[in-house]
């Protein structure tokens, strides 16, 4: 999603975006805002817009960035001194994401937040994933939420709230971003291309995520979700091995979704039972499959992660049902 051009915006960005916007017009705008909700809503480009409005040296009368001056021209270009995105940086070797945001980056946040801005505006400064900040840069960053400074703005993104401090949260002002009403997302879906029935069965299979419905349908979110159905039913029956289902589900760069999918398609048949004891077995499950998924973020050998899982499937987990309606 653009953050380019508030026309572009959908609905729920724009409504964020309006209290923002509101907010700051009549002082009222935290130094510390928590961008907060669901992934893929857009929060990022709300937070990035923000930034263009405050930064802009020749804002409109309604207050929106003219897109023509130097400060949104460097904005554009990425080079705007008084801005800056915080998030994983490369490790020492140079090989890989770090999957953590450390406290050398924080240290160096707070030291450009303690300098003059170089236009003499304001500074702004987004952290994102800000669950993914580790403890010692937690602990710094607080230090720096506590010593606010007028004119100078640090704004938190992130899809998992609970994972920052209490204390983190309690020094930030929350713009909370939820999912839409059904019809206002499929309308958004629309607009975007797709058919009513496909937009549907993909809203239905994002448990209502707008984002991850769109993302699904310009993929084959809809087709891995299917085989995921097809697979989980087939081990249950004992008509798959599961060294060759885990093989093939680690064999190219759709695990996570296949583990997500997994779990969701667990939980909605969690849903559907009347027996409490497998209820309970499929929500163990559903967590368990969710543990893997975090752990894809470290360093453990993701294939025998998933192979233990996909036994615990099959060797209880599944408690004779299927998934997806896929039951025998």
């Amino acid at each position: 999603m653009s953050a380019s051009s508030p026309s572009v915006f959908a609905p729920w960005q724009q409504r964020i975006y309006a209290q923002a916007s509101a907010s700051l017009a009549a002082g009222r705008l935290g130094h510390a805002l928590l961008f907060a909700g669901p992934a893929q809503l857009g929060k990022r480009d709300v937070a990035q817009r923000m930034a263009r409005r405050l930064l802009c040296n020749q804002p409109g009368a309604d207050g929106e960035p003219c897109g023509q001056c130097r400060g949104c021209h460097l904005l554009e270009a990425g080079t705007h001194p008084d801005y800056q995105l915080i998030s994983f940086i490369p490790n020492k070797e140079g090989t890989r994401l770090r999957t953590e945001i450390v406290i050398e980056q924080i240290r160096e946040l707070s030291e450009r937040l303690s300098l003059t801005p170089q236009y003499g505006g304001a500074q702004v400064v987004i952290i994102d994933p800000a669950e993914a900040i580790n403890h010692s840069a937690s602990n710094a960053l607080l230090k720096t939420l506590e010593e606010p400074v007028p004119g100078r703005y640090l704004w938190l993104v992130t899809a998992h709230p609970a994972r920052l401090s209490a204390t983190i949260r309690s020094r930030c002002q929350k713009l909370e971003f939820r999912l839409p009403p059904q019809e206002e997302s499929l309308a958004w879906l629309r607009a975007r291309g797709h058919a009513e029935t496909a937009a549907r069965e993909a809203l239905d299979a994002a448990r209502g995520h707008p984002g991850l419905a769109h993302e699904w349908l310009q993929g084959n979110g809809l087709a891995v979700r299917r085989e995921v159905a097809t697979d989980l039913a087939k081990l249950a029956r004992g008509e798959a091995a599961v060294a060759d289902t885990a093989q093939r589900w680690s064999a190219d760069g759709d695990l996570e979704l296949r583990l997500r999918h997994a779990a969701d398609l667990v939980l909605a048949d969690a849903g559907r039972l009347t027996d409490p004891a497998r209820a309970s077995r499929l929500a163990l499950w559903f967590d368990r499959a969710n543990r893997v998924r975090d752990l894809l973020r470290t360093t453990v050998r993701a294939d025998l992660a998933v192979v233990e899982l996909l036994l615990a499937w099959r060797d209880g987990g599944a408690a004779g049902e299927g998934t997806g309606g896929n039951r025998k």
